[in-house]
């Protein structure tokens, strides 16, 4: 019986301990049987005896890739809509406009809206391959971008793929795409706490992530989701930066006045990070230019400097750059 045969039949023989839960290390842990939590356990024979598979061995390409990058910042949000892609697309335009040499990774396989974000949906943007590796599509001289949207022949495409096939193309875009030097990489994510999160922040681990920016809006039904990902952040390692609160407020561009569109019934992310000791980075209006400007592959913040909404963004910039650059 080959060794991949026997694992499977291990496998499918385990299962879920009934006093040992909460405590267990779970079956793929170097400790799975060994631990003194899987004393008495019914699966310890099993998880001791079953094969280990060993480090990944495209870790070590994938940490040679980003070495030439100097910081690695996430974007994430446990809720969908609240504005992760446009914050990330706003944020890397703005590292570009300070001439920092800047990428942009967009890991939302079955979302993916970075090109068209960054205006990058003309014929010739497509992903180049070479004996080299991949060679990432350029909005400007240095704002290099990568995304599964380069790889479709239809932007209408529906990306229908169970997790190892989108983790399989995650470790793709860290290893084999030619990221040059560079001062920043901003990882834009998918909602939630699944594959691709566990796949980049795996594959991340050894290589000095700086953090997590993540995104709320002001509503308890997004933060209900958003504690999950502050939760889940704290349980893989990865440090926080801070949480940013989008959509906060409508201000009237005729008659000044503002209005909660999404009123914070319990206080919103202030003192959700108040509650849960974070860094609150700051909150960003609702302004129906930035709707427009990411149709058109704008920067915002180029096209309204003066506005609330781009004063919030650069307060909040500053913030993260200065977490980063000082470390």
């Amino acid at each position: 019986v080959s060794t991949q045969s026997t694992g499977e039949k291990v496998m499918s023989e385990v299962v879920p301990p009934k006093t040992h839960e909460e405590k267990c290390v779970g079956p793929d842990s170097e400790l799975a049987g060994k631990a003194s939590s899987c004393e008495g356990c019914e699966n310890q024979t099993i998880c001791a005896s079953r094969p280990r598979t060993g480090p990944d061995p495209d870790v070590g390409q994938i940490e040679e890739r980003m070495n030439n990058i100097k910081h690695k910042i996430l974007v994430l949000s446990g809720k969908g809509g609240v504005g992760k892609s446009t914050f990330s697309s706003q944020l890397t335009f703005a590292l570009a406009d300070l001439d920092k040499d800047v990428g942009i990774l967009d890991i939302d396989i079955c979302g993916p809206s970075i090109p068209k974000i960054l205006g990058l949906e003309k014929p010739e943007d497509i992903v180049r391959m070479s004996s080299s590796g991949w060679e990432p599509v350029y909005a400007r001289e240095n704002l290099a971008v990568m995304s599964v949207g380069f790889l479709l022949n239809n932007p209408d495409e529906a990306v229908i793929w169970r997790g190892p096939k989108k983790n399989g193309l995650i470790k793709q875009f860290l290893k084999d795409v030619l990221w040059e030097e560079m001062d920043y990489l901003i990882i834009d994510t998918p909602p939630g706490t699944s594959d691709e999160h566990l796949s980049i922040t795996q594959y991340l681990k050894t290589t000095k992530v700086d953090g997590a920016v993540i995104i709320t809006t002001p509503q308890e039904v997004s933060l209900i989701d958003v504690r999950k990902e502050i939760n889940f952040c704290q349980k893989v390692g990865l440090p926080i930066i801070g949480v940013v609160e989008n959509m906060s407020g409508f201000v009237c561009p005729k008659c000044k006045t503002e209005t909660k569109i999404f009123a914070p019934t319990t206080g919103g992310a202030r003192k959700m990070c108040q509650d849960l000791n974070l860094n609150f980075l700051g909150s960003i209006p609702l302004d129906p230019v930035i709707a427009r400007s990411c149709d058109e592959g704008k920067s915002y913040i180029t096209q309204q400097p003066n506005s609330p909404a781009s004063k919030a963004y650069n307060d909040i910039i500053q913030k993260i750059i200065s977490c980063c650059e000082k470390k």
